[in-house]
């Protein structure tokens, strides 16, 4: 894909989104941000993007409410009069032991992180059809593209991480006669969460055959990768720095 003067929704994407949405707009890419309460980050990341003289939106939506995909879509397509690129972000992760799981804890995870990506697909397929095609990127997790559990109290996160895998490769067969790509990233140790201790940061470092933190260049790198092939769909791309082999 050419990306000079396309145009991207980026659902939820916080520190890794903005460095995403940096990237695209070097290319030529105008950018709308969809956040749940986010509103400051949204905000400065779109003002990045207009830094580097594309256009820029961003739009408060609740994707755990099934309105709202469709709503947001309408509105970043009425705003900038297309939309090619889908990069679906938003995620909620939760830690719960399971035996103090309930069905709002369950919801809260599978309605955001895979649902609300399944729905924003939905809404924005036509668009790309209409106009001859597009690219939808997905997110899952290391753990979930590698096929097993590895951490406790996870439970909703993992699988809604793994159906991300699933979504992906049916909607790829679903939309390639209407050459709509749909792929996913499967993030690694990328950015230390907040409140991880020194330690627990080592202990990552340690665990990881690449021996360091990722950082968020290298999911923009990957998404980019993405959008760059013409013939890349149904895939699931970890960019974990080889975490999934040990």
């Amino acid at each position: 894909m050419q990306l000079s003067d396309k145009v991207a929704l980026i659902t939820g994407g916080k520190r890794i989104g903005a460095v995403v949405a940096r990237e695209l707009a070097a290319r030529g890419v105008d950018v709308a941000f969809s956040y749940a309460r986010s509103k400051t980050e949204a905000e400065q990341a779109a003002d990045v993007v207009r830094a580097a003289k594309r256009r820029a939106a961003t739009f408060q939506a609740d994707l755990s409410q099934p309105a709202a995909a469709a709503i947001l879509v309408s509105a970043v397509v009425q705003t900038f009069g297309r939309l090619d690129i889908l990069i679906n972000m938003a995620s909620v992760y939760l830690k719960r032991p399971f035996p103090d799981l309930t069905v709002a804890d369950w919801n809260a995870v599978i309605d955001v992180d895979l649902r609300a990506a399944f729905l924003c697909a939905h809404a924005a397929a036509p668009h790309m059809k209409a106009q001859g095609g597009g690219r939808i990127i997905n997110f899952s997790d290391w753990v979930a593209r590698s096929g097993r559990p590895r951490y406790h109290g996870y439970v909703p996160y993992y699988v809604a991480k793994a159906g991300a895998v699933a979504l992906t490769e049916a909607l790829s067969l679903e939309l390639a006669a209407d050459n709509i790509l749909v792929n996913a990233i499967a993030p690694g140790p990328i950015v230390a969460p907040p409140g991880t201790t020194d330690a627990e940061s080592r202990a990552v470092v340690e665990a990881t055959p690449l021996g360091k933190w990722g950082g968020e260049i290298e999911i923009a790198k990957a998404v980019l990768g993405l959008l760059d092939s013409d013939f890349i769909t149904g895939e699931t791309i970890r960019v974990d720095g080889g975490r999934h082999l040990k």
